[in-house]
Parts: structure tokens; C-alpha cells; sequence
């Protein structure tokens, strides 16, 4: 089969595309045949080995211990392992191919890979192979901060900071699908696309500051990171939630040893004490997180928003392209 094979940490330039064996399918793993995949920020972060701590997380300490990159796919079940009873050759899923931390390499960029039973879904019918390729961890992470720790209620107000790439146009969608009133904070070349999905209102960053405004939120998912919370602090209502993603700007405002972790640990160390920061108490995955995408796409109330789509061959210039920080919503790979 093809695949994109990395041996080392580096830029996208030590990505090659090779002609490798199909991976070994274990007992509770599907292999799927790959129509789609989706690049995210995750993926930068593991092809580059940045921060080193994901080295040591279980990337690999001198080189990937998985030499193919990628997480998010969508595509059709080739052959099940025994113990499989949820699918079937033949059948249309989507999904990822790590059960949890996704900052390694997960062998979603060829034309075959395995993914366990538990992290796959029936792709919506309403979506193609592309569409449903963008959704598993973007929009796994929409719902874990507008659901789960955002608790987003009808008639509260929500500001996305950071709403125009991946995880934030999905953000804007659960928004608006749950009752909220969504105000959108990105660059202005991405303000048309974010009243399209939904946004009541949009900031440009780059001419107003949302924490300087006098307004006040009840919930503030922070995907840009572009504000210390002292500052975001002031645009929460007394009672309301902020929630940090984290971006650390592919490397650039992160630190080289532990990214943007640092910025959770100090969270986590004041939260107890500070009722808008309950989510870094600790929030519990209830393992629903992309049925809840495919019931609320199917619904019609969710569309993933593509900016651009990539041959597999093209997959260091789509990483290098996610990283302009250019992409309105996601970046695909077309396998």
C-alpha cells in the first residue's frame, strides 16, 4: 500500500511517500480502507516531536515509534479482527485510529490502517468521505469544551476565541445547535464564514479586543490562547466558565519542553479556589463525544467546514498550510 512514512522528528520535509505493507490487524481493531483524513494540529505537534514531552508520552524519544502520521480517517472496512461484533466489511465508518493521546503518530495517511472497534462510528450518510474525515478530533474536542465542561445551556452567551479554524467552527455549530447566542473571534478574512455557520456575532481580532469590550460571557472556550486568563477573567459573567484548548501556535508561544501545558498546570493549581475555572477540577470523558457530532450532523444541525483538500502525496504541504494558520475550518487529505 502508500503511505506517508516518517523515520524522524523534523518538518514536514522528512515525510516521504512510500510503498509499505498493510498494518497487522489485532483482535479488536478494524482495518479500514482510508478515503479521507484529516490534518490537525496534533499531527504538526507529533511529526515535529514538539513538545519533547510527547516523547516521552509515547511518541518515541529519538524517532516515531509509528513511522505514519495521521489520526482522523474515514473510509470502509476492509476485514474485522475476531472479536469485532460492531462492523462489518463493506461498511462506511469514520473515526480515529488512537483510543487516547493523540500526540503521536497514528498510520490514518495511507491507503489502509487499523483502528480499534471503540473509536469508530457509522459515517453520517448525509456526509462524504471528506466531510466525515474532518470530524473526529476537532470535533471531539467541540464537545468536550461547549458540552462538557462548557455545560452550554439555551439562552446563554458564548465566545469562541479563535472560531475560524478546526476545533472552532464545529465550537460555533454545537454553540448554536444547544441555544446559545455565539459571538466568533478570529481574523477578519474568516468573519463571512463564521456568520455563515451560525455566528450572531463576529470580532475581528485584530481591530477590537474581546476582553476590553465591557461585555460579559457566560461561557469563554479559548481555543487561540492569545489572552492570559487575567485578562479573559474580565470579559466572564461572575457565574460564567472559561475553558483553555490550548493552542500554543505550532510552537511559537508554547514552551519547547512542555508546549502549553504550563498554562493548564496553573490553572489546575488556582482552580479550586476560582468557581469560572471548574473545568481544570477535572471533567470525566463520558466516551460519547463523536456520536454526539454524527447525531447532530445527521440532524442537519452540523456541517464541517473544509477549507482545502490534499492528495496524499501533497501531505507536508497541507501540514505546512495548517500552520500558516491561513484554513478556515479543516484540512483534508483525499486518499
Amino acid at each position: 500500500m502508500k503511505a506517508i512514512v516518517q523515520d524522524r522528528y523534523g518538518s514536514p520535509d522528512v515525510l516521504e511517500l512510500r510503498v509499505i505493507d498493510r498494518p497487522n490487524v489485532e483482535d479488536d481493531e478494524v482495518l479500514v480502507r482510508v478515503r479521507a483524513a484529516s490534518v490537525h494540529a496534533d499531527v504538526w505537534h507529533a511529526v515535529h516531536g514538539v513538545p519533547y514531552v510527547l516523547r516521552i508520552m509515547g511518541s518515541g524519544l529519538r524517532a516515531p515509534k509509528h513511522r505514519i502520521p495521521g489520526t482522523d480517517l474515514a473510509g470502509e472496512v476492509e476485514s474485522v479482527g475476531r472479536n469485532v461484533t460492531r462492523f462489518r466489511p463493506g461498511d462506511e465508518v469514520f473515526g480515529q485510529t488512537l483510543g487516547a493521546n493523540l500526540w503521536r503518530n497514528g498510520g490514518a495517511y495511507a491507503d489502509f490502517a487499523a483502528a480499534p472497534e471503540t473509536t469508530l462510528e457509522l459515517k453520517p450518510a448525509n456526509l462524504t468521505f471528506e466531510q466525515a474525515g474532518a470530524v473526529p478530533t476537532s470535533g471531539s474536542l467541540a464537545v468536550q469544551a461547549v458540552r462538557d465542561e462548557g455545560r452550554t445551556r439555551s439562552g446563554q452567551s458564548v465566545l469562541i476565541n479563535g472560531a475560524g479554524g478546526a476545533v472552532g467552527t464545529f465550537a460555533v455549530q454545537l454553540g448554536k445547535a444547544y441555544g446559545a447566542e455565539v459571538t466568533a473571534v478570529d481574523a477578519s478574512g474568516k468573519l463571512d464564514m463564521l456568520r455563515s455557520i451560525g455566528a450572531d456575532r463576529v470580532v475581528d481580532y485584530t481591530r477590537e479586543d474581546f476582553t476590553q469590550t465591557g461585555r460579559r460571557y457566560d461561557l469563554i472556550v479559548d481555543i487561540a490562547g492569545t489572552h492570559p486568563w487575567s485578562a479573559s477573567r474580565r470579559a466572564l459573567s461572575p457565574e460564567g466558565t472559561y475553558v483553555l484548548i490550548g493552542h500554543d501556535q505550532y510552537g511559537a508561544s508554547g514552551h519547547r519542553w512542555v508546549g502549553s501545558l504550563g498554562r493548564f498546570f496553573k490553572l489546575m493549581v488556582i482552580a479550586p479556589f476560582v468557581s469560572q475555572l471548574h473545568p481544570f477540577r477535572g471533567t470525566k470523558d463520558p466516551g460519547d463525544r463523536l456520536v454526539v457530532m454524527k447525531e447532530l450532523i445527521e440532524a442537519g444541525k452540523i456541517t464541517p467546514v473544509i477549507d482545502r483538500t490534499f492528495p496524499l502525496m501533497e501531505v507536508p504541504e497541507a501540514i505546512r498550510y495548517l500552520a500558516s494558520g491561513q484554513a478556515g475550518g479543516k484540512v483534508v487529505i483525499t486518499v
